[in-house]
Formats: structure tokens, C-alpha cells, sequence
């Protein structure tokens, strides 16, 4: 490995995808992958032992989720950045992970030089999507609905006394992310705790008991 090689970690609970991944990037000149992890859990240590320039993480991971694994990236202050690789394009997703930090969002079905050439980008401090997700970043940045079920789902979550926690593992975004609806639907619905929105949602029926 050469000193201007970019270092990378790899997380991803399917083998053969992680197999196909791992032999994709070493085809590729200028990356190193320096580990593999097969839950959120490993991918968290393994970052914080090797310190990869870049982790290319599965969205969904085992044990953490790739939003979850990005947030405590960025909570910790250290230097590697995330590029989600996933098979999955939904709202929950998507907006997960970017609000989680990552730099980037491809689909699995990217060819070897679109990945190659990411892994490059989000290295220099650039963006890099697939042009599906791109589509919706753009419409986000617009300020636009992207579904608009997240919050409805967050709401029906919490009625059923769900902690953050367990909601952003439920949806596979990030707490942060969960954490900004229950906000928005406290002040939509004029409550000032979660016990008060579930008699309100419940009564007006907005959700089911």
C-alpha cells in the first residue's frame, strides 16, 4: 500500500455481497481495504482501531444501523467519512443516513467505476449520490416531501410508548432524526409531552390504539 492510497473500511452482514464489494475495490487503483465488519457493532471498533479514510457501510446493519454507526462517527470527532452502499432508495433510508453524516448515498447496482470514483470524492470533502437518490436529496434541499410517512410512522411509534431509540431502530433512521418529528409533532399538535400527543392522537384518531 502506498502512502496516497485511500483506506477503506467495508461493512456489510451478506458475504457474498461483501465478497463481491471487497474484490470490486481491490481491482481498484489508489483504495485499500483495511477491514471488513459484519455488524454495526464491528464496524464501530474496527473504525476506531484502524481509523479508515472512508467506511463504505450497508444501511442496515445488524446490532447498529449504518445511521447509527455515521452519527457516532460524527459524535466522536474522528476523521473517517461514511459512504452508504445500499440496496434500499426509500425515505427512511435515505434521509437517515445523510442526517446521520454520510457523505454519500449508492446503490448497490453502481457500476465498479461510479464506486470507485465516490470512494474517491467523499475523500476530497464532495457529495456523491445515485441519480435515484439524487433525485430526492434534490427535492429535500427544496424543501419538498420526500413520502411524508416518517412522521406518521414516528407518531403511531410513539403512541405505543416507544423510546427514541427503539423508534429509530424501528424506521432505520437516525435519533436525531426522531428526535426532530417528535418535536414538529408536539408543536403541530399542541402537546408539551409524549403522554398528552398519545390521548390527542389517539382521540382524534390520527393513529390506531
Amino acid at each position: 500500500m502506498t502512502n496516497d492510497e485511500i483506506r477503506v473500511l467495508l461493512a456489510d452482514d451478506h458475504p457474498p455481497v461483501r465478497a463481491g464489494i471487497r474484490g470490486m475495490l481491490a481491482r481498484a487503483a489508489g483504495i485499500e481495504v483495511v477491514g471488513e465488519a459484519v455488524d454495526g457493532e464491528e464496524a464501530l471498533r474496527l473504525i476506531e482501531e484502524l481509523q479508515p479514510d472512508v467506511a463504505l457501510l450497508d444501511c442496515r446493519l445488524p446490532q447498529l444501523a449504518g445511521a447509527r454507526v455515521a452519527e457516532t462517527i460524527r459524535e466522536r470527532g474522528w476523521p473517517t467519512r461514511v459512504l452508504a452502499l445500499s440496496a434500499f432508495s426509500d425515505e427512511h433510508t435515505v434521509r437517515g443516513m445523510l442526517e446521520a453524516g454520510a457523505a454519500g448515498y449508492l446503490l448497490k447496482e453502481e457500476a465498479l467505476e461510479t464506486v470507485v470514483e465516490a470512494v474517491g470524492a467523499v475523500m476530497r470533502g464532495e457529495t456523491r449520490y445515485s441519480p435515484g437518490v439524487l433525485d430526492k436529496v434534490s427535492a429535500w434541499a427544496r424543501g419538498e416531501s420526500m413520502g411524508g410517512l416518517t412522521e406518521r410512522e414516528v407518531l403511531q411509534l410513539l403512541v405505543e410508548g416507544r423510546t427514541n431509540k427503539d423508534i429509530a431502530s424501528a424506521l432505520v433512521i437516525s435519533e436525531h432524526t426522531v428526535a426532530r418529528h417528535v418535536s414538529n409533532i408536539l408543536e403541530k399538535l399542541g402537546c408539551s409531552n409524549r403522554i398528552e400527543v398519545a390521548v390527542h392522537a389517539v382521540r382524534a384518531g390520527l393513529v390506531s390504539e
